[in-house]
C-alpha cells in the first residue's frame, strides 16, 4: 500500500497551495485555506515533483552527457596537436575528426548534449564580432570604391564556384555555396548548421580553400612582389596598461549579448538568427563599451570544439563518396580563383597606388591570419591587409545568410 501511495505522489501534478500559520489556540484556518496538517504534505509533494522532473531529465540525458564529456576530453588534445602543427582552424578540425572517428566506431550518426551546439555557435558569433573595430571600417573608407569592386568580384567568382560544384558533383546548392564563401571559415561552418546545409561538407570545402590559399599565395607573393630589402612592418602591440573589464563582468556581458542576440534574432526573424543575432549584439557591445571587451581564449576554444563535434558527429559514408569528386573539383576551382584574385589585386594596385604585395595579400579569398603574418614578414602594410580582409569578411557575414536563402529558394522554385 505504501508503494502505491508513493507512486501516486510521483504522478501528482504540480499545484501551488496557499496556507496560513495556525493560531496559538489551535489549528484555526481562514476561509478558502487548508488546515496546516494537510498543507505540509502538499508542499512536500510540490518539491518532490520538481526534484523528480529534474532527476528524470538528467537521467534521460545522462548517456548523452557522458558521451559529450568523453568526446571533449579526446578532442582537446587532438585540437591542441593540430594547432601546434599550425594547421588552419586546428581546434575545429580536431574536434570534427574526433566526432567522425567516434561515428565510424559506433556505426551511426550521434548527437551532442542538448543545447551545446547552440552554445558553440553563439561563441563563434561573438568571436567573429570581436575581430572587428570601428577603426577598421574607417581605414577601409579611404579605398572604398576599389575595395568594394574587389569584394564584389571575389564574391561573384565564389558564387560561380559554388554553382559549378553543385552542378557537377550533386552537392546541395546551399551547401556548395557556403563551402565556397571566401573567408570566415569557422563562422561560415557554424552558420551553415542553422541554415540547413551539410556542415561536414562545408567544413571540408572551407578547410581545403584555406589550406590552398595559405600555402600558395604567400609563396607566389614572395616570388613576385616582395622587395629585396625586407622591413618588418610589425604593428604596435596594444599597451599592457589598457584598462579592461575584470574576467567575470566581461564574461557576463558576453553571455548577455548571446542571450539578447538569440532573442532579438528570432524576434526580428533574421536568417541564421542563432548566429547573426549574437554577432550583431556583440558587435554593438564591442563598439560602444567604454571599457574594452574581449573574448577569453578558453571560451573561443570551447566554441570551436563544440562546433567541430557537432559537425563530425553527423558524418556518414554517403557524404564521403560525394566529397571525393568535390575535393578534386574544388582544388582546381580554388587554384583558378587564386589566379583571378591576384589579377584583381594587381588592378587594385594600379588604381590606388597601394604596393602590389599589400594589394595581393589583402585581396585573397580567405586565410586572413596567414596573410597578415606574410605581410609582416615580407614587408607589406599589415594594417591595410587586415583592414581589407576584415571589411570583406564583415560584408560576407552580413550578406551570406540572405543571399543563400534567396538563391536556394529561387533554385527550388
Amino acid at each position: 500500500m505504501s508503494l502505491g501511495f508513493i507512486s501516486q505522489l510521483l504522478k501528482a501534478p504540480f499545484r501551488p497551495t496557499l496556507f496560513s500559520q495556525p493560531s496559538s489556540e489551535g489549528h484555526n484556518v481562514s476561509e478558502g485555506q487548508l488546515p496546516q496538517p494537510l498543507c505540509e504534505p502538499s508542499v512536500r509533494l510540490e518539491r518532490l515533483n520538481i526534484t523528480n522532473h529534474f532527476l528524470r531529465f538528467f537521467w534521460d540525458h545522462w548517456p548523452t552527457l557522458k558521451k559529450t564529456v568523453l568526446l571533449m576530453a579526446i578532442a582537446l588534445p587532438v585540437g591542441l596537436g593540430l594547432t601546434a602543427l599550425h594547421i588552419p582552424i586546428g581546434w575545429l578540425l580536431g574536434a570534427m575528426l574526433t566526432g567522425i572517428v567516434y561515428v565510424m566506431v559506433q556505426g551511426r550518426s550521434q548527437k551532442l548534449y542538448p543545447g551545446l551546439a547552440t552554445v558553440g555557435q553563439v561563441i563563434i558569433a561573438i568571436a567573429t564580432a570581436a575581430r572587428f573595430s570601428w577603426e577598421t571600417l574607417t581605414h577601409a573608407s579611404e579605398y572604398a570604391l576599389p575595395l568594394m569592386l574587389c569584394i564584389v568580384i571575389t564574391a561573384a567568382l565564389s558564387m560561380l564556384n559554388g554553382y559549378l560544384l553543385a552542378r557537377w558533383t550533386g552537392i546541395e546548392y546551399r551547401t556548395s555555396l557556403l563551402g565556397s564563401i571566401p573567408g570566415a571559415g569557422p563562422s561560415i561552418v557554424a552558420l551553415s548548421e542553422e541554415m540547413g546545409a551539410n556542415g561536414l561538407v562545408v567544413a571540408v570545402l572551407q578547410y581545403l580553400r584555406i589550406l590552398l590559399v595559405s600555402a600558395v599565395i604567400p609563396i607566389l607573393a614572395s616570388l613576385l612582389f616582395a622587395s629585396q630589402s625586407v622591413e618588418m612592418a610589425i604593428a604596435p602591440a596594444p599597451s599592457a596598461t589598457t584598462p579592461t573589464l575584470p574576467l567575470l563582468p566581461n564574461v557576463l556581458v558576453l553571455v548577455t549579448c548571446g542571450l539578447l542576440g538569440i532573442w532579438g534574432g528570432k524576434l526580428l526573424k533574421l536568417p541564421s538568427a542563432l548566429f547573426l543575432g549574437p554577432f550583431l549584439a556583440a558587435l554593438i557591445a564591442f563598439w560602444l563599451s567604454p571599457t574594452p571587451l574581449y573574448l577569453p581564449q578558453p571560451l573561443l576554444v570551447l566554441g570551436l570544439l563544440l562546433v567541430g563535434l557537432t559537425i563530425g558527429l553527423k558524418f556518414d559514408w554517403q557524404t564521403v563518396r560525394n566529397l571525393l569528386k568535390a575535393v578534386i573539383l574544388e582544388s582546381i576551382l580554388v587554384l583558378l580563383l587564386i589566379l583571378v584574385c591576384m589579377g584583381v589585386a594587381y588592378g587594385f594596385h594600379l588604381i590606388t597606388q597601394v604596393d602590389a604585395l599589400t594589394a595581393v595579400l589583402g585581396s585573397t579569398p580567405g586565410g586572413i591570419s596567414t596573410m597578415i603574418a606574410s605581410a609582416i614578414q615580407l614587408g607589406g602594410d599589415s594594417a591595410l591587409v587586415m583592414t581589407m580582409q576584415m571589411t570583406r569578411m564583415m560584408l560576407i557575414l552580413m550578406v551570406t545568410p540572405w543571399l543563400a536563402n534567396f538563391l536556394n529558394g529561387r533554385r527550388l522554385g
